[in-house]
This record gives C-alpha cells, sequence and structure tokens, in this order.
C-alpha cells in the first residue's frame, strides 16, 4: 500500500504492507488521489489560508517513510545518543535510528532507522500490529517531530479549542485539568474542541497558527484544522480562580515544558528554542490557575478581553 499524507508543512508518502491499517485519527491527514484533501474551515478566510494553495507548492511527497513487518528487530548502528525507558537513540552517518518501546513494558515494537536524505525505513515486531491502532503507537514509529522542526512547526501537549473563530490552548502536566477546563469552555461559552491532547504550532502566511496533529490522547477529538492562536493558557490547579499574563521569560519556560523536543540533537534543539522565543513573543501567553466550575470560565474570559482593551 502506498498513500500520501500531509500535517502541517510536511508532505510525505508512507508505503506499508496490507496487514497494517493507519488509525482513523491518522487517516483524517490523508491526501484524496494525487491531491491534497484540505483541511475543514476553508470557506472562512479569517479562519486559515487556502491550505490547497499552499500544498500546490508541494506537489510531491518530500520524505518517504517504508514500514514492514518481521519477527525481529534490526539492530541500530551508530552512537547511543538518548536513552529513555520507551525510546533508545542512535546517532550515525545516514541520520539517526531508533527502538521504540511502550513505557513498562521490557521490549521494543519497532525499529526506526533514516537511510537516505529522504527516506527513513521503519521494521515492526509482527505481533504488534494490533497495537498500531493507538494513535501514539503508530505516530511513535515516524519520528515526526524530526521533519517538523526543519519546517519551524512544534508539537504542543494541549487542549486545543476553537472560539469565535480563534484557537485558544490549554497547555499543563498531564492530569492538570486540560480536557476539563476545555469541556468548561464547551458548556458554558460555547466552544469547540479541535484536538484533546496536541497541537502543531507552525506559520500560515507569518501568523502562529493551530493546526491538527493524528494523535489525541484519551479525549478521543482529534480534527484536521488550521485556526489562529489567540492566547496559549498555562494551567495550574487552584483553590480559587486567578489569571495573569505571564512575561516572555517565564511564558518561555512553561511553554517549553510541553513542547516535544529532541534534546539530544543540538541543532533541532536550538531551533525549537528559537522558534519558542519568537513564539511567545507574537502569542500571548496567560497563565490560569483554577478550580472546576463557570468562575473558571469568567476568570480567563476577563482576562483574555484585555487583549482587545
Amino acid at each position: 500500500m502506498e498513500r500520501i499524507f500531509r500535517i502541517g508543512d510536511f508532505t510525505f508518502k508512507l508505503c506499508y504492507p496490507e496487514e497494517i491499517s493507519p488509525p482513523e485519527n491518522f487517516m483524517k491527514f490523508a491526501c484524496k488521489g494525487d491531491r491534497y484533501q484540505p483541511m475543514e474551515g476553508l470557506e472562512d478566510p479569517m479562519r486559515q489560508t487556502d491550505i490547497c494553495a499552499l500544498a500546490q507548492r508541494y506537489p510531491i511527497p518530500e520524505y518517504t517513510y517504508k514500514i514492514e513487518v518481521s519477527d525481529h528487530l534490526p539492530q541500530p548502528d551508530g552512537k547511543i545518543a538518548a536513552r529513555r525507558p520507551d525510546l533508545l537513540v542512535f546517532q550515525n552517518e545516514a541520520g539517526e535510528s531508533r527502538l521504540i518501546g511502550i513505557k513498562g513494558s521490557p521490549d521494543y515494537y519497532a525499529c526506526y532507522r533514516e537511510v537516505a536524505p529522504k527516506q527513513a525505513e521503519i521494521t515492526l515486531v509482527k505481533d504488534k500490529i494490533s497495537d498500531l491502532h493507538f494513535d501514539p503507537i503508530f505516530t511513535s514509529l515516524l519520528a515526526l517531530e524530526r521533519q517538523l522542526i526543519k519546517r519551524d512547526s512544534m508539537v504542543l501537549h494541549c487542549a486545543y479549542v476553537e472560539y469565535k473563530g480563534k484557537a485558544i490552548l490549554f497547555s499543563a502536566p498531564s492530569e492538570t485539568g486540560k480536557t476539563t477546563q476545555a469541556n468548561l469552555w464547551e458548556k458554558y461559552r460555547g466552544s469547540r474542541t479541535v484536538n484533546g491532547d496536541r497541537a502543531l504550532l507552525g506559520r500560515i502566511d507569518g501568523r502562529w497558527t493551530a493546526q491538527g496533529w493524528p494523535v489525541c490522547g484519551t479525549s478521543e477529538v482529534c480534527s484536521n484544522e488550521a485556526i489562529p492562536i489567540s492566547a496559549v493558557v498555562m494551567l495550574s490547579q487552584a483553590k480559587e480562580n486567578h489569571a495573569e499574563r505571564l512575561n516572555p521569560g517565564r511564558a518561555f519556560s512553561l511553554l517549553y515544558s510541553q513542547i516535544t523536543a529532541n534534546k539530544w540533537n543540538a541543532e533541532a534543539h536550538i531551533h525549537t528554542l528559537d522558534l519558542i522565543e519568537a513564539f511567545v513573543t507574537d502569542v500571548p501567553v496567560f497563565h490560569l490557575g483554577c478550580t472546576i466550575s463557570e468562575e473558571a470560565v469568567e476568570c480567563l474570559e476577563k482576562t483574555l478581553q484585555s487583549l482587545d482593551a
């Protein structure tokens, strides 16, 4: 099987055997035939650029991923650059290789290897095929953040909601209340959640825009849409609601903690830091200490309205 996908500014071909089926959310980023399937919301010019026109600048896939299934994983060559419970990273002349696992499991389920400047090969353990319907497991095969940072895009851990045609991104460590606050805004202000767990941050026509991402966590809410960002809200739990706009230094620190960054890759890491610095210069970042109540919505709403004052 061969399919072409587009995530943010990255167009790529994915070659995989018939026994593999990409998850439903990943397929939302598939191109139809030889043409890119445009994101939702194109009818409103205030919400996003015509992604179709943008895609015409990249009519040919820029990268190719080839997935094969095997009983055994190859051993990557090169120097170990990073080691985590679920990931072992190697660097060599061809680029980067990874042994990919799941936290809590002793074995790796896949091997990712960059074999040419525009091609990577992924070997998947045969008995793990059934697990690929989980979005994070499938998406981790492709190391997409490596290609997206080259295109000035970053993945942010957040609940991505649309409110009055603009994106508000609620970000915080897991279990802090991102989904809860997004749901409160839906209930009391009629907002709409675009992705409950991730957003791709990139510029469209020079403006920072929240774009779709094929992983949505337990929220099960995943749409392929691009919406200009009005604010990022860093959350913490509190007994009383209070909101404030953060200075760029504090905003940088909190945002960095929730951005996917390959710290072992010096060039990519420095570029990520530069992008975050540019982002916090252009986009207001707030802190909301909050309860689970309509009062939390009112508190943040008043602070956001100060942007228009």
